[in-house]
């Protein structure tokens, strides 16, 4: 047996157990750090070989492992840009320089440009959803932009879609040809009218007249006009033709839309888009006329008041006359081994070799968790632990400490051997 190496063993004895402090220090000063997830320091022995009839001491090796796949608890904020991931995930972040980096550090706030910024100024990226659904590259990072919610001009969307649905009385009586809507005579007769709101691309309101008249059994002639066209009285004939008309059919067996009947109507909006209502829900039932739903999109210019996010990632813009749009969807990333990520300053990891390649998803599709607004995740770290691996760390380097004083004595004894 070396008395030397016996010193050696203690001294990597004691270095072990500092380096177990060192990460009880870490974890226990980021106790309270968002997103932050612990680490702890793991011993394997180190044996050389001995001899028979004599020991070689060896010593012990440390390893660190990072516990990012431990979920920390959830905190509820008052803030709609305070963000948490509820399962497997990370946000997508990148620096001022537009390296990217995987977080789960969500506490998002704008800067004076209108970017989310967590606290360690990495900023949020997102894919904008101007042009429509992303393409998503689902192994690389590339192609994300960071999230902007300020928006100060005045927006103004026209309307393209809506819906209407209701229920037309079947013991109406057939109205004639010559009387029908679609004639545009003062004779004009009908069975039933609504109005719906609609937007032209600068904005403005076009209310559209939507008219139906039974023109046969089971059979109804929707037509529709501008209202601003509508004659003295506000009625018929308008100033102009309808805008459009179409042919619905419904089955005698349960009053439903026939299978080859006309299922939306599409409408020119004066100085707008063509605007496409969905009529599949339109009944024909022994019951009066009665609306049972109705919805156009578009809005009238308005400006920004804030922001909402969807569990499903996506970002919406409120404006201040109530309606919505999204402007970003917020991607989660993934690695098979996170707990093998690499760790850099300000709560964020970069992939290694270790770690496997990312692959970028939308919350809650392929495994990948759902974002949680107006919370943030908690630290995993658990303080009681802590303090209890802080004293074994300090009795452990003790004992180490007295190995090595032992083996220092010993050496002492062997020093001053006389003749």
């Amino acid at each position: 047996m070396s008395i030397y190496g016996t010193m050696r063993t203690g001294v990597s004895g004691m270095a072990a157990q500092a380096s177990r402090i060192g990460v009880v220090a870490d974890n226990m000063a980021n106790v309270n750090t968002i997103g932050y997830k612990g680490s702890s320091a793991q011993f394997s022995s180190f044996i050389l070989n001995s001899q028979s009839g004599s020991y070689n001491p060896g010593g012990v090796t440390t390893t660190i492992r990072q516990h990012v796949s431990q979920q920390g608890a959830l905190q509820y904020t008052t803030s709609t840009t305070d963000l948490a991931v509820n399962g497997n995930g990370f946000f997508v972040v990148s620096d001022a320089n537009g390296t990217p980096f995987l977080t789960r550090a969500g506490a998002f706030v704008p800067d004076g440009e209108g970017r989310l910024i967590n606290s360690a100024g990495f900023q949020l990226m997102g894919y904008p959803l101007n042009d429509g659904d992303p393409n998503v590259v689902v192994n690389a990072l590339q192609g994300l932009q960071p999230v902007n919610i300020t928006q100060t001009a005045l927006q103004a969307t026209p309307s393209t879609l809506g819906v209407f649905g209701a229920n037309l009385p079947s013991n109406a009586d057939i109205t004639a040809p010559a009387d029908l809507p679609s004639a545009n005579a003062a004779t004009a007769t009908f069975e039933a009218k609504s109005s719906l709101v609609a937007y032209d691309n600068l904005g403005n309101a076009v209310i559209v007249d939507l008219y139906f008249t039974k023109t046969a059994a089971n059979e109804w002639e929707v037509t529709a006009f501008n209202q601003a066209d509508a004659g003295p009285g506000g009625g018929f004939p308008y100033g102009a033709g309808p805008l459009s008309t179409v042919t619905l059919e419904f089955d005698p067996a349960n009053g439903a839309l026939a299978g080859a009947s006309a299922n939306d109507i599409t409408v020119a909006v004066p100085g707008g888009q063509n605007l496409t209502l969905d009529l599949s829900s339109m009944t024909q039932v022994a019951a009066d006329y009665t609306v049972m739903q109705a919805a156009v999109n578009g809005n009238e210019p308005s400006a920004v008041k804030g922001v909402e996010f969807a569990p499903d990632g996506t970002l919406y813009a409120v404006f201040e006359n109530g309606d919505r749009r999204a402007t970003f969807r917020i991607p989660l990333a993934d690695v098979p081994s996170p707990d093998n990520l690499n760790a850099s300053a300000g709560n964020v990891y970069s992939v290694g070799i270790a770690s496997g390649d990312v692959r970028l998803g939308f919350p809650g599709q392929g495994g990948l968790g759902m974002v949680v607004t107006s919370a943030l995740e908690q630290s995993n770290v658990d303080l009681a632990s802590e303090l209890t691996n802080m004293i074994e760390a300090q009795r452990g380097y003790q004992a180490n400490s007295k190995v090595f004083q032992t083996g220092s004595d010993l050496l002492e004894v062997l020093v001053n051997l006389k003749r």
